[in-house]
């Protein structure tokens, strides 16, 4: 008997009040949505974070980090994607899901990322396409415009052969794992002195 192959046209939500939906998404060149096992694993990180936080999703895709968070009862999650047909997928997918508490911005994530948020955010997701040196400005302007919140929890996900990223000094390693050709690391960003 052969194995079904998966469906890549869809990414699942693994636990909370949608547990076991599964979203349509575009097949976008670079797009690569995070596994299931990583995903899980990030969860399990986050497990005690996610209700009631803020969270921004930097590169966001296919959008399979905000919807498990939003599953697992952030109160908002606002989406960055550059790619027209994928920021109209994630609308209506938050459409399909009656979910109220999620927004989508459609731009290029480090120029929206230049003007600095009402709010800022708890929890922080930047997952950039690979090989286009994209996650050190991120994550420069992430500090620089105020977007992450005291004691914030910033997940990041890269290619495995990138070389060490200058970080910011108060951002303190929490957890980091190796999944095929990606790393992918949870920062707390602590107190500046």
């Amino acid at each position: 008997m052969t194995k079904k192959k998966p469906n890549t046209g869809q990414v699942r939500i693994i636990s909370g009040q949608w547990r076991s939906r599964r979203l349509p998404i575009h097949d976008l060149e670079g797009l690569r949505p995070t596994t299931d096992r990583v995903k899980e694993t990030l969860f399990n990180w986050l497990s005690t974070d996610v209700v009631g936080a803020r969270v921004l999703d930097c590169f966001t895709g296919s959008g399979a980090l905000s919807f498990e968070a939003l599953s697992r009862y952030a109160d908002f999650a606002q989406m960055l994607e550059l790619q027209p047909s994928a920021a109209k997928q994630l609308q209506q997918n938050l459409t399909t899901l009656k979910c109220e508490q999620g927004k989508v911005i459609k731009g290029d994530t480090l120029t929206l990322l230049k003007t600095p948020p009402d709010e800022p955010f708890n929890i922080i997701f930047i997952d950039p396409p690979f090989r286009q040196s994209l996650a050190e400005e991120c994550i420069r302007l992430l500090n620089l415009h105020q977007w992450i919140a005291p004691d914030a929890l910033i997940y990041l996900e890269t290619e495995t052969e990138l070389s060490a990223l200058t970080l910011p000094q108060h951002w303190v390693q929490l957890k980091e794992k190796k999944a095929g050709q990606v790393t992918y690391r949870l920062f707390q960003s602590t107190s500046i002195n």
